[in-house]
């Protein structure tokens, strides 16, 4: 993994300390993990806390930061003949974390003496069983009670931390977004119709890693673009299909990007798919503009969902007034999900901590009805913040039925206009910002997005 300077982690754990009242701070970095037996590994990829304090890429490491004495301790496996077989001789451990301001280590198998003698233990909630079995041998106590433990301080206070994202995090976002923007062009430019799905995922795994980079998460790149999360990759490119690609590049340093865009399978859009496309942009564009420290990320998401429902009105599918609609929640048929997230480390940035920390505060706590039960960021805006924003129509027919006879919908719903758009698919459109004093900034070169755009891309690589 490539590390920032010994200085930006020493920083980083300092202030951590200053922030945490007294105790031990425990920071386990994750182990490998077989897919189907112990030494077939899947990709190892580190804890993003632990990275952002320490900066080693290594598994089964352990760290430890005394807030009332200062000493920080880095625990980690001793390597045996065994290992040097398998991966060569590698750099010490101990001069590893000295690369990153550690001077102590002490092997793995002293933690659970060494917590043994503390009485306050700060840990973040694990994600991993692995994770929940050993906290539960260390620190004696039922695996089931193990995430009741977590420390909120230490949650609150990393939350904070990781928020604010420096120049040297905005840079390297700035380089996923545009790796990442460069693998969209890649896909835009090679897929074909009569393509399966899975063989224009191969030209984006295929420009990811000629990056030198890793997918930041599991592609979704499909023509049934109203199945949000859909992995499939198996079906057919046709003619007159839209092609919803919905892929980011992590860099070396773990830094995310996220990006979709939807474009058609044939050189140009249809009419109904320009109609849709643009209401679409329009969403985006407004809620781009609305970016600013001191602004909900709730009233942006609001702010785009009423231009939805202005351009869905003027298409026809649509009718009344579009706050009357967006207050009724009847929006929610075509946009079900949120606005955007947090991201930074990860591309849902620390989630594993909890959105009631990282997109929600005590103030405004995260709303159970459905589409705001999915927007993932709500709280207020900082400079330093890293967002994304995709605003998107999906029109699911399972959904068109079952909303079909509740008066909300019908009121606002033209569902015999709907009825003839069920085989449409979904439409996202999708770009990564950064919060500055004034308002946000792209991360990323920019990536072709309107109509004009995109259909000359297509045009070009059908001829």
């Amino acid at each position: 993994m490539s590390q920032f300077d010994q200085q930006v982690y020493q920083q980083r754990r300092q202030q951590l300390c200053r922030t945490v009242a007294s105790g031990l701070i425990l920071l386990l970095g994750n182990e490998e993990a077989g897919m189907n037996y112990r030494d077939n590994w899947y990709h190892f990829r580190q804890d993003s806390s632990f990275a952002y304090y320490f900066g080693l890429q290594l598994p089964s490491l352990v760290a430890m930061l005394d807030v009332d004495s200062g000493e920080e301790l880095l625990f980690a496996p001793q390597p045996s003949l065994d290992d040097i077989i398998w991966t060569g001789p590698l750099p010490s451990i101990q001069s590893l974390a000295e690369q990153v301001g550690v001077q102590k280590v002490l092997p793995l198998d002293q933690v659970a003496s060494y917590l043994a003698a503390k009485t306050r233990v700060h840990y973040l909630p694990p994600y991993r069983p692995e994770h929940t079995l050993k906290l539960a041998a260390w620190l004696e106590t039922a695996p089931g009670q193990v995430a009741a433990g977590a420390s909120a301080s230490l949650i609150t206070a990393i939350v904070a931390q990781r928020s604010i994202k420096s120049p040297a995090e905005v840079q390297e976002l700035h380089q996923a977004a545009t790796y990442s923007a460069q693998m969209q062009l890649a896909v835009m430019q090679h897929a074909r119709s009569g393509m399966r799905e899975y063989e224009v995922a191969a030209e984006a795994l295929r420009t990811a890693q000629a990056l030198g980079c890793q997918l930041s998460y599991p592609l979704i790149l499909t023509i049934q673009g109203q199945v949000l999360h859909n992995h499939f990759l198996g079906n057919t490119l046709r003619p007159g299909d839209l092609l919803l690609f919905d892929g980011g590049v992590e860099t070396p340093r773990y830094y995310a990007g996220d990006l979709t865009r939807t474009f058609p399978v044939s050189a140009t859009f249809t009419t109904r798919q320009r109609e849709l496309y643009q209401v679409v942009l329009n969403a985006q564009t407004a809620a781009i503009s609305a970016l600013r420290p001191g602004v909900r990320f709730l009233d942006v998401h609001l702010l785009a969902c009423r231009e939805l429902v202005v351009g869905l009105t003027e298409v026809g599918l649509m009718r009344g007034n579009a706050d009357e609609a967006v207050q009724a929640g009847a929006h929610t048929l075509f946009f079900q999900c949120g606005l955007g997230h947090m991201m930074g480390l990860d591309v849902h940035d620390m989630e594993n901590l909890g959105e009631a920390y990282v997109g929600y505060t005590p103030d405004l706590p995260k709303s159970t009805a459905f589409g705001l039960k999915s927007l993932r960021l709500g709280r207020t805006l900082e400079a330093g913040f890293v967002v994304t924003v995709e605003p998107g129509i999906y029109i699911i027919p399972e959904l068109i039925e079952q909303k079909r006879q509740e008066p909300t919908f019908q009121r606002f719903v033209n569902f015999d206009l709907l009825d003839t758009y069920r085989d449409f698919g979904g439409i996202r459109i999708e770009d990564d910002f950064v919060l500055t004093s004034q308002g946000s900034t792209l991360l990323g070169e920019p990536l072709a997005k309107t109509l004009s755009e995109v259909e000359a891309i297509r045009q070009h690589a059908l001829a």
